[in-house]
C-alpha cells in the first residue's frame, strides 16, 4: 500500500489526479488478472474447532495490505464485522504512520467477528490461505514491503493456535504451495482498530487503482472459489461500528 503520511486518500486522488494514479498503479502493480490468478481451491482443514453454540467468535488476520483482507471477508457469509486495525505491537505505536516504518512490531490486520453456527474458524483459514492473500511471501504482499505487511494469525484462544498450526502443516505437508508458508502464528498479541478512514475502504473507493488491480480480484475469488460462502452485500463497518 502506498503510504501518504498525514494525508487521506481522497487528498491523495485529488492532488495527483485519478488518470494518473491509475497509470501509476498498472506499472508498479501489475495487471488484475495476476493478481486473480494467485487464488486457489486448497484442502479443507482437517483439522478445526467443534460445533458451538455460541452467537459469535473473534479471528485476527494479517496478509497485507488491510484493505484488502477487510473487503473478502465482508463479502462472506457468517461474518458480522471485519474491522481493519493493527495487531503485534503496542497501543502507543497503533497509528499508520509509525506502523508504515516498519518498526513499531504491528502487522497491519483485521480483525473479524463471525457466527460459529455459520462458519467455521477452519474455513476462514481456507479463505485467508487461499484467496486472501499470498502466505508464502515473506514480510510483503504484491506491492508492499516490510514487516507490517507479514502473514500472520493472531488466535484469540488456544484451540484458533491449535486449529491453524494443525492446518498450516497439512498445507505444508501436502506440498499445496510452493515454496512452503511463511504464515506466523502470534500470541497473545491485542488488535488496536485502525482510523476511520481505513474502514470499509473496499467500499468506499471501489475505483481507486489499488483497489481496481489488487483487492477486487481477491473478492471475485472467493465469489469463484466458495459460492455458497459468498455474500454480494458486504457487512460494512458504518453499519455495525467499531469497538475497541
Amino acid at each position: 500500500m502506498k503510504h501518504f503520511p498525514g494525508r487521506t486518500i481522497l487528498a491523495e486522488i485529488l492532488s495527483v489526479g485519478f488518470p494518473v494514479l491509475i497509470a501509476i498503479g498498472l506499472v508498479a502493480f501489475g495487471s488484475p488478472a495476476s493478481a486473480e490468478n494467485t487464488a486457489r481451491s486448497i484442502p479443507a482443514p482437517i483439522v478445526d474447532e467443534p460445533l458451538s453454540k455460541a452467537p459469535s467468535e473473534v479471528a485476527v488476520l494479517a496478509g497485507g495490505c488491510f484493505w484488502g483482507v477487510q473487503g473478502v471477508f465482508q463479502h462472506v457469509k457468517g461474518i458480522s464485522n471485519a474491522v481493519s486495525g493493527y495487531a503485534g505491537g503496542e497501543k502507543a505505536t497503533a497509528q499508520y504512520e509509525l506502523v508504515g516504518s516498519g518498526k513499531t512490531g504491528h502487522a497491519e490486520a483485521v480483525r473479524i467477528t463471525f457466527d460459529p453456527r455459520k462458519i467455521s474458524y477452519g474455513q476462514i483459514l481456507q479463505i485467508y490461505f487461499s484467496a486472501a492473500h499470498d502466505p508464502t511471501e515473506l514480510d510483503r504482499q504484491g506491492p508492499d514491503f516490510g514487516p507490517q505487511y507479514r502473514s500472520a494469525i493472531f488466535p484469540t484462544s488456544g484451540e484458533q493456535a491449535r486449529v491453524a498450526k494443525a492446518y498450516i502443516a497439512q498445507l505444508d505437508q501436502a506440498k499445496v504451495f510452493n515454496p512452503a508458508i511463511v504464515t506466523k502464528i502470534e500470541l497473545d498479541r491485542p488488535f488496536y482498530p485502525a482510523e476511520a478512514y481505513h474502514q470499509d475502504f473496499l467500499a468506499k473507493y471501489p475505483t481507486h487503482p489499488y483497489i481496481v488491480i489488487n483487492d477486487l480480484p481477491k473478492v471475485e475469488s472467493v465469489k469463484r472459489l466458495y459460492p455458497s460462502l459468498y455474500r454480494e452485500e458486504p457487512a460494512l463497518v458504518a453499519k455495525v461500528g467499531v469497538s475497541n
